[in-house]
């Protein structure tokens, strides 16, 4: 849970997190949230990491995955009303609209503590949102990102003026805060076999296996 030695203002929401693990995995070929970086499956290691910086956290699903989870895990499914990645995290919010929410999605396999523990750190509640971003590109990392519930509100009013579901173009054109990692490869996304081969070789010669 969340180290509350820092006191919050009592206005600023809580802060939950949520696993990104709907996705259909079409380029990797295979449930990107059951691949194992770690010894676990990935969205487990994430549900796990983001228990240790949240008030509360939840693995964001589609309603027709089979997934057999630890039982003490708590789940939203998608509402499927939304494209893309918002269909999830608007599900969230639609389901605790007071909380900020700290997203990951799953094919994160180099996030650690240390980073998220930064993020949050960084976090500022009055934008509407704290996203982090590579200082090669400076542009907002959508799926790593903390998403204030004003800047949610301000989301869904987006989607229906819009034709754009992409949260990094909504991120880009409206008041949030940047962070940054301490290094770039932190954000690197695993997408096809070919980068999962490769971020399981750079864990293993990391861990020096």
């Amino acid at each position: 849970m969340i180290n509350h030695e820092k006191k919050m203002d009592r206005d600023t929401p809580k802060l939950y997190g949520l696993v990104l693990a709907g996705g259909k995995s079409t380029r990797m070929g295979s449930d990107k949230g059951l691949l194992k970086y770690h010894s676990v499956p990935q969205q487990e290691y994430l549900y796990n990491l983001l228990d240790k910086v949240c008030d509360k956290v939840f693995l964001s699903m589609r309603k027709e995955q089979k997934v057999d989870l630890p039982t003490d895990f708590n789940v939203i499914y998608d509402q499927n009303e939304y494209r893309g990645p918002f269909n999830g995290i608007l599900s969230a919010h639609k389901t605790h609209p007071n909380v900020a929410w700290l997203v990951l999605a799953c094919d994160l396999p180099l996030i650690n503590l240390s980073s998220l523990e930064k993020l949050v750190k960084k976090r500022d509640s009055e934008r509407f949102a704290t996203s982090f971003a590579t200082k090669k590109s400076d542009l907002p990392e959508p799926l790593i990102t903390i998403w204030e519930p004003k800047g949610l509100v301000k989301a869904m009013t987006y989607l229906e003026t819009t034709e754009s579901s992409c949260p990094r173009k909504f991120l880009i054109n409206s008041e949030i805060a940047l962070a940054y990692p301490e290094r770039d490869e932190i954000l690197y996304n695993a997408n096809s076999l070919e980068d999962y081969e490769f971020v399981k070789t750079k864990i293993a010669l990391s861990d020096g296996v």
